[in-house]
């Protein structure tokens, strides 16, 4: 895809983003495809098919960048976020993972599933919303009249000497053969990826669930089609092609005057869907007036989904106005908005961002994140049921001690809490 100017190839790769985000929040919306409720069901109903949907595009994801990455179609190595880095943070992979499943818990739902209900008509996502994008934008951005952010004043300090360096990229592939990492990187993403579908569709239940084998199928494609647009956008020049975001770094040459230069470079990098960090660059984008300079992958796809929910919704007449049920229960999805906001940036993504994108490049701090998503999720989940149960008996001790025995993290003579 080789366009004559800067400004033909942004507006089509702003444009096909659309598409595809269109595309994924009325997949979404039709199926209920809910990374929370695929933690839930597993906790509270031993039912696995809403995981199995989210393992599905996952395995979708990853043969997909395997193959293109090894064609040369799809660059993750360049990609923003930048999963491969040389840094391993695993310090905030786990950290950020675990305070995102237990925000998402108590929010009722992560980053892309707020963005569907918001489409569906849910008021209290809007709200949710909000303060995912103020603490998202200033975890990354400096307060008003300073130079600090969210995250260097509570995180950097701490976290920054803990991570270290290594050598290459921190993938799979590069790992296991630091030589031969091209094919070391199909070989491992096709295997696992494999091994993801023989797990998937071993279940006679999921395969007779349509709607679940949709949207594993469908979400993954799409994530696989971010991949691909984004990594193939060029804009011809007299001396070679250039990507959007080799050309930002060469605008002084190429460009003429910086009409229609982007604010940031990195985010023309490859890259496919997460929605916290782009929550907070929709809060940026009318902070500061609505600039188009502004305008990014993230900030489109935030609006495409929502579009496509609102679509599907008035398709099968589910729009309807939904408030919260009481005091607490506002309070509640405050406190799990602003654990998402500050977990999905501390661990570079989201249910989706990390869940599936990240993994599907093979990154090792992916796999951290997803692991400690899910751990936070099914914890508070198995908390909240215990203090249901027992009320007054139940202290937040008690019940967390009994949920670290019934996940297995402690041996049984700890158990504080009959099992429910």
């Amino acid at each position: 895809m080789i366009f004559q100017s800067f400004a033909a190839g942004l507006h089509f790769f702003l444009w096909a983003t659309l598409i595809l985000s269109i595309i994924l929040g009325a997949v979404v919306n039709k199926t209920n495809f809910c990374t929370m409720g695929a933690v839930s069901d597993m906790v509270n109903m031993n039912d696995f098919n809403r995981f199995r949907a989210w393992v599905l595009a996952i395995a979708v994801a990853t043969i997909g960048v395997s193959l293109l990455e090894y064609t040369g179609l799809v660059d993750a190595s360049s990609s923003f976020p930048p999963y491969r880095g040389h840094r391993l943070i695993y310090i905030e992979n786990i950290l950020g993972g675990v305070l995102f499943g237990i925000g998402m818990t108590l929010a009722s739902g992560c980053g892309n599933k707020t963005l569907i209900r918001i489409g569906g008509g849910n008021i209290k996502s809007i709200i949710v919303f909000l303060v995912i994008a103020i603490v998202a934008y200033y975890m990354t951005n400096p307060f008003p009249d300073s130079d600090k952010t969210l995250y260097s004043t509570l995180f950097y300090n701490w976290t920054n000497p803990l991570t270290p360096t290594i050598s290459s990229d921190q993938d799979i592939g590069a790992i296991i053969s630091p030589k031969h990492t091209t094919l070391a990187r199909l070989i491992a993403g096709l295997i696992l990826g494999t091994g993801l579908l023989f797990y998937t569709f071993k279940s006679r239940d999921f395969r007779s669930s349509r709607d679940n084998i949709l949207s594993g199928i469908v979400i993954g494609l799409v994530i696989l089609g971010a991949w691909t647009i984004s990594s193939n956008v060029q804009i011809g020049s007299d001396d070679g092609n250039y990507t959007l975001s080799d050309y930002y770094q060469q605008w002084d040459m190429l460009a003429d005057s910086d009409a229609g230069k982007p604010a940031v470079g990195r985010t023309l990098n490859p890259q496919s869907f997460t929605f916290i960090n782009p929550i907070g660059q929709t809060f940026g984008y009318f902070k500061d007036g609505l600039k188009h300079s502004l305008l990014t992958f993230g900030l489109i796809s935030v609006i495409g989904v929502i579009i496509g929910s609102f679509i599907w919704s008035l398709i099968n007449r589910s729009f309807h106005f939904e408030w919260f049920a009481s005091i607490r229960d506002f309070v509640t999805h405050i406190i799990g908005a602003a654990l998402m906001g500050f977990g999905g940036v501390l661990a570079l993504g989201c249910t989706i961002g990390q869940g599936i994108v990240g993994v599907s490049t093979l990154a090792t701090g992916s796999f951290l994140a997803l692991g400690a998503i899910i751990f936070g999720s099914a914890m508070t989940m198995r908390i909240q049921l215990y203090k249901m149960m027992y009320e007054d008996e139940a202290s937040f001790f008690k019940a967390f001690i009994t949920a670290l025995v019934d996940f297995r993290f402690l041996p049984a003579s700890m158990r504080k809490l009959d099992a429910v």
